[in-house]
């Protein structure tokens, strides 16, 4: 474009001394003057360009105070500007990953923790099942206890990939017209045997034809989690309590027992992964948070509180419009 600009002037000053030789003089003094400012504004803009790159330099290597306000005016205003936001854009995207990946340390070292214990446990009694001397009792018990870590062990592992796949956008939830009735039937059958030893009764007030929108097998490990976990912190001879019903707003049950309650300090947390109890209890922990998940990613919530006349209460809900 500039060579094209430079043979239109010099065949203008050309054109201008073959009329008349001032004219010519004039013209080419104008148009020296315009070379000479646009090579100043060309050496301008060039100077401004370098810095430029400097600056973005010093950002691509970590530094957080970089002033792009001076670079305002013209076409580098324009490129700065949209740089800046690039920049903002990148710098929150950085923030993400490191908050990310302080998570994923943090859940590797929770996994750790929590697989250590039964791991140990496991080991110990290995060690009991090779001596000699052990009675057909001790090795019947130790064979119970194996059985049982290994089957929290595995509970745990696969509760964490579940979650790692929701969390990660992997689980497509389908929506299934479930029958309340039916949900808190096939809730309960995992442990069932477990609240028969325990002596739990399982108390259900459900109104008749009551349906919500979920996926049923996930939904169903939601409750079960929340069951699980009422058994867990209900004394022997207790009662755990689902009543469910439908408002017009929403539709959900609200699981209550009549053990001794959640204490206030750890009310705001009990969702977060591997929340161990004040009380010594298993409970808390990873299937918390699963049911959470679970559930709010269909359109629903869960929160936890005490009853007044003692006892915890998780009050499950999915409602009608996006919430």
């Amino acid at each position: 474009m500039k060579i094209v600009q430079i043979l239109v002037m010099a065949a203008a000053v050309v054109g201008c001394f073959l009329v008349s030789v001032p004219a010519g003089i004039i013209m080419a003094a104008a148009f020296l003057a315009v070379t000479v400012i646009q090579i100043i504004i060309d050496l301008q803009r060039r100077r401004n360009l370098m810095q430029l790159c400097d600056e973005i330099d010093k950002i691509l290597h970590g530094a957080e105070n970089v002033d792009l306000a001076s670079y305002s005016e013209g076409e580098v205003g324009i490129l700065t500007a949209e740089i800046q936001k690039m920049t903002i854009r990148l710098r929150e995207q950085n923030s993400t990953l490191r908050d990310d990946r302080e998570r994923f340390k943090e859940a590797l070292e929770d996994i750790s923790h929590q697989l250590r214990t039964p791991l140990t446990s496991l080991i110990l009694l290995v060690g009991t099942l090779r001596r000699s001397d052990i009675s057909p009792e001790k090795r019947m018990s130790a064979l119970r206890e194996m059985n049982d870590l290994l089957l929290r062990m595995k509970w745990m592992i696969e509760t964490m990939l579940g979650l790692s796949r929701i969390e990660a956008g992997a689980v497509v939830f389908r929506r299934e017209k479930l029958s309340v009735k039916q949900l808190i039937r096939d809730s309960i059958e995992p442990i069932a045997i477990s609240l028969e030893l325990k002596d739990i009764s399982v108390l259900t007030e459900c109104p008749e034809g009551l349906f919500i929108e979920a996926d049923r097998r996930y939904t169903s490990e939601a409750v079960t989690n929340l069951l699980k976990n009422a058994m867990e912190h209900t004394p022997s001879g207790g009662s755990i309590t689902i009543n469910a019903s439908d408002n017009g707003v929403y539709r959900g049950m609200v699981i209550s027992d009549t053990g001794s309650g959640i204490p206030e300090s750890e009310l705001p947390k009990i969702f977060d992964r591997f929340h161990s109890s004040s009380d010594g209890k298993k409970g808390y922990g990873i299937g918390l948070a699963f049911a959470r998940k679970i559930i709010c990613s269909q359109n629903g919530s869960l929160i936890a509180g005490n009853l007044k006349e003692g006892g915890a209460y998780f009050d499950m809900r999915f409602y009608y419009s996006t919430v």
